[in-house]
């Protein structure tokens, strides 16, 4: 364990602050969902406001101790991680939903707040809160805006960036500054807002949100289709996206889905493939039926097998399952996971080479694919075999990171689509950003956390 700090100064300023040392907390709140460090801090500090996480920051800066921010932890970068003696912070108590106003679609929220208690607070007000994914139960809404959380519905609404209308933040110097402040022009130089969005906690902590709902989506229905080679992928998406309104395209390998239905799932028809896509789009009007005239079409050119069609709420539900329960489902097997972006136009030749790369470097492991390809979003996971140590199996698949992402760098995509860099993709950077790029947000660092206090070596080594 690492040694305590001293807190009497910190709590002498803040005495309301809740303060956890004992070994579960620590052990708990140390960590996200990966496993690959074991946590090692001697105390997290749970603020209720944001003159507490003020007094924080500054406590910090003036003895030197290390700080990292922690939401619902759920994130695959490690970049919720105190592995090094830092003191976490954590935002559970700054849960509160503040003022809505109906008439521009806004609503405040703290960095606590639950996301799907968000998208419950949006139902319920008529509106709609797209940013989505399998976490959402326990995932919060400071975290999504720290790693700009993608998920299922980016194809239609975009990354969690999309519906910042507005940030309040707390420096590494410990200023409290209003970013935007809900507005839809403003026009006045730089937006910091931005900066903030995606910056894992490295330049100061979000302390508020001003979060742009939209009206309700019209009804969807959800098809699954069974494909007989990775060719054919994106010759169904283009198909589909021509004649209907996307919302979602995502897809997964047959390997993925034996281990949700190992997990008691149905499989969604008798036919078998290699792999699958998984479709919600808006539901034909007027009793139109183009969904399945391009089924038909697809069928006809030998793209795709077999499929079935949402025929209620509760069938659609089931048929998302197959793919939002993938990460749960192979998480015993401690995967070690790639999360790759493209452009669309370049995702067909890529993942013939990835193919081909994965089956010869890992010939004795099981990979899974699945991901959010409609977006160019691919999600790679390497499952450990049970008589490996999970040293072992790392550096074996950290052995191979540099020819795949040598393959991302030639195709110019990017190294973390959504998960962010924190500790696990930090030292690959480089094959996403140029040097120049780097040097500018080394600097960018320097002058918001002048004395490096905010979750230090995540993002930038």
């Amino acid at each position: 364990m690492s040694t305590m700090p001293d807190l009497q100064a910190l709590l002498a300023e803040a005495s309301a602050l809740r303060v956890a040392t004992d070994e579960e907390s620590r052990a708990s709140y140390g960590l996200d969902w990966t496993r690959y460090w074991q946590a090692d801090t001697p105390a997290v500090l749970f603020p209720g406001t944001v003159d507490e996480v003020v007094a924080i920051v500054r406590w910090a800066r003036q003895h030197q101790v290390a700080l990292v921010p922690s939401g619902g932890r759920t994130g695959l970068s490690g970049g919720a991680v105190a592995a090094s003696g830092e003191v976490v912070v954590s935002f559970e108590r700054m849960n509160r939903i503040g003022r809505f106003d109906a008439l521009d679609g806004i609503v405040e929220v703290e960095p606590g707040v639950i996301t799907r208690t968000l998208q419950d607070f949006a139902r319920e007000h008529g509106m709609y809160y797209p940013v989505d994914f399998a976490s959402s139960g326990s995932s919060q809404i400071g975290g999504n805006i720290a790693t700009n959380a993608g998920g299922i519905q980016v194809l239609r609404y975009g990354m969690t960036r999309e519906w910042v209308a507005g940030l309040t933040v707390v420096t590494g110097a410990g200023e409290v500054l209003e970013l935007n402040r809900g507005l839809v022009k403003n026009n006045t130089g730089y937006d910091l807002r931005h900066l903030f969005v995606g910056s894992e906690g490295t330049l100061g902590f979000i302390v508020g949100a001003a979060i742009r709902l939209t009206q309700a989506p019209p009804e969807t229905a959800v098809m699954v289709l069974a494909l007989p080679d990775l060719s054919c992928v994106m010759r169904v998406f283009d198909a589909f996206r021509r004649a209907l309104s996307l919302q979602a395209f995502e897809f997964f390998s047959d390997k993925a889905l034996r281990h949700v239905l190992a997990r008691g799932a149905a499989r969604p028809f008798e036919s078998a493939a290699p792999y699958y896509v998984l479709l919600e789009y808006v539901r034909p009007a007027g009793g139109a039926e183009p969904d399945l005239a391009v089924f038909g079409h697809c069928a006809e050119q030998g793209w795709v097998v077999d499929g079935v069609v949402s025929q209620s709420d509760a069938h659609a539900r089931a048929l998302w399952r197959l793919r939002e329960d993938i990460s749960e489902a192979i998480t015993p097997h401690t995967p070690y996971k790639n999360d790759i972006a493209l452009r669309i136009s370049e995702v067909d030749p890529f993942v013939a080479r990835l193919d081909a790369l994965l089956a010869e470097a890992y010939p004795d492991f099981e990979v899974v694919w699945f991901g959010h390809i409609g977006d160019g979003n691919l999600h790679i996971n390497v499952l450990r075999p049970a008589s490996m140590a999970l040293a072992a199996f790392r550096q074996a698949c950290e052995h191979v990171n540099q020819a795949v992402f040598e393959l991302v760098r030639e195709a110019g995509g990017s190294v973390s689509a959504e998960h962010g860099v924190g500790l696990f993709k930090r030292d690959y950077l480089s094959y996403t950003r140029s040097p120049e790029e780097i040097t500018l947000m080394r600097g960018i660092k320097q002058l918001f956390d002048p004395d490096g206090v905010m979750n230090p070596g995540k993002l930038l080594a």
